[in-house]
């Protein structure tokens, strides 16, 4: 049955918007308070700080309690205040916030070059405008973990005039390259990276305990290869023998503890079958600029943390010891292959669009590379810029995007 103005405005009524809103504005709240006055342990040069290090428990970990004041320390002791304070602000930092906007412009840009490409050009930029954007919103406050509005895109593009085969094709392959690129990727950069560089810098003294910095670690894998393989059943439904994965759907989720499923099931079997028939005459060209598009949004959508954190890692604590306080130096890839790693976990997120799991990783995952007690605002800054947009501008078009293709029908 098809989608009806009331059962849309029903689906994303105004308390399904405000949740993901809630739940991450809340989380961040909570990062922010419990850090703002809790001191927090950084080397200076050697013999000029103002408290040393004792491994009491010899598990080589540093804890808050381990710090005692010395004349000739190789720490200081600063909070989330004095890292506010020591923020040294230039054109080099409003340069790379300016590259963030970019880096969002380019990145929902290529979404729309992409979506073109799969519907082989039949929708016009404004219309991709407004498919990439309700799509993301509908993402935005809908668990990736259920699909993320896989249904409703669908119905976007149809609504759009793209016919049903084609608007079923283009969203199950622009899902399927996003799963193909992680697949690649993510052991790409864990080969180059190295485990060290990716999961050794969970802080024990910090909301995350070692347990779960090794959680995380084996969580990863976990959903990688569950991702995997659920693309893996995809591109052999789609390429080689679409009915065999229907009826596998259909005696799956024919069991009784996934009964409630069947009819989705059901439909997703006839939608894999109309998308086979859709892919066998596509030309080269076509899966080239699908991947390569495919490719640049999520590098791009990756860069926005890269130009964050560096337009804010240029931190000076004169005020506090007699030199200048270093940071770990910013290593590109590493961010670039923990957001990829990021990025897979939040795919199993239950909450809307990730929201409170993705501020959570944030805070200690990238770490290293932001100021003292900094983490928590700059994943804040992350998210304004790179979620909370879309629930934004979602909200204002999908009234009228309504009222545009309900009218001509």
């Amino acid at each position: 049955m098809e989608l009806q103005p009331k059962d849309i405005l029903k689906t994303f009524r105004m308390r399904r918007i405000m949740l993901p809103i809630f739940i991450g504005l809340g989380v961040t709240a909570w990062l922010i308070i419990s850090g703002f006055s809790k001191p927090i342990f950084i080397r200076s040069d050697p013999g000029k700080g103002q408290y040393e290090w004792r491994d009491l428990n010899k598990d080589g970990h540093q804890q808050v309690d381990e710090f005692f004041p010395s004349p000739n320390g190789d720490f200081i002791k600063v909070t989330y205040k004095d890292t506010i304070a020591s923020i040294n602000w230039t054109w080099y930092s409003t340069f790379w916030l300016f590259i963030t906007f970019l880096s969002m412009v380019v990145r929902d840009f290529f979404y729309m070059v992409r979506i073109r490409v799969l519907t082989e050009y039949e929708i016009t930029w404004a219309a991709s405008f407004s498919v990439i954007m309700l799509w993301e919103f509908a993402s935005a406050v809908m668990p990736a973990l259920l699909g993320g509005g896989f249904v409703f895109a669908v119905f976007i593009l149809n609504r759009e005039k793209v016919n049903m085969g084609k608007s079923i094709t283009a969203v199950m392959l622009s899902s399927f390259l996003d799963g193909l690129f992680f697949a690649i990727v993510a052991p790409t950069v864990y080969w180059m990276a190295g485990k060290d560089k990716l999961f050794s810098n969970v802080n024990p003294d910090t909301i995350q305990s070692l347990t779960f910095g090794k959680g995380l670690y084996y969580f990863f894998w976990l959903v990688y290869f569950c991702i995997l393989a659920y693309k893996l059943l995809i591109a052999y439904a789609l390429f080689i023998n679409p009915r065999s994965v229907k009826k596998l759907l259909v005696k799956v989720f024919s069991l009784p503890f996934l009964k409630r499923w069947k009819p989705g099931a059901m439909e997703t079997g006839n939608q894999l079958m109309v998308a086979s028939d859709e892919l066998k005459t596509k030309h080269f060209w076509f899966w080239f600029n699908g991947f390569i598009t495919t490719f640049i949004t999520w590098t791009a959508r990756f860069s926005i943390v890269n130009c964050i954190i560096i337009a804010f890692h240029d931190v000076k604590f004169d005020q506090l010891i007699t030199s200048t306080h270093q940071l770990i130096p910013i290593d590109n890839f590493v961010l670039y292959a923990r957001q990829v790693v990021m990025g897979i976990i939040m795919l199993a997120s239950p909450t809307p669009g990730g929201s409170g799991v993705a501020e959570f990783i944030f805070n200690d995952f990238l770490g290293e590379f932001i100021p003292a007690g900094f983490a928590s605002t700059l994943g804040f800054i992350w998210r304004l810029v790179s979620y909370y947009p879309y629930i934004l501008i979602g909200a204002i078009i999908l009234p009228r995007w309504i009222k545009k293709v309900f009218s001509h029908h």
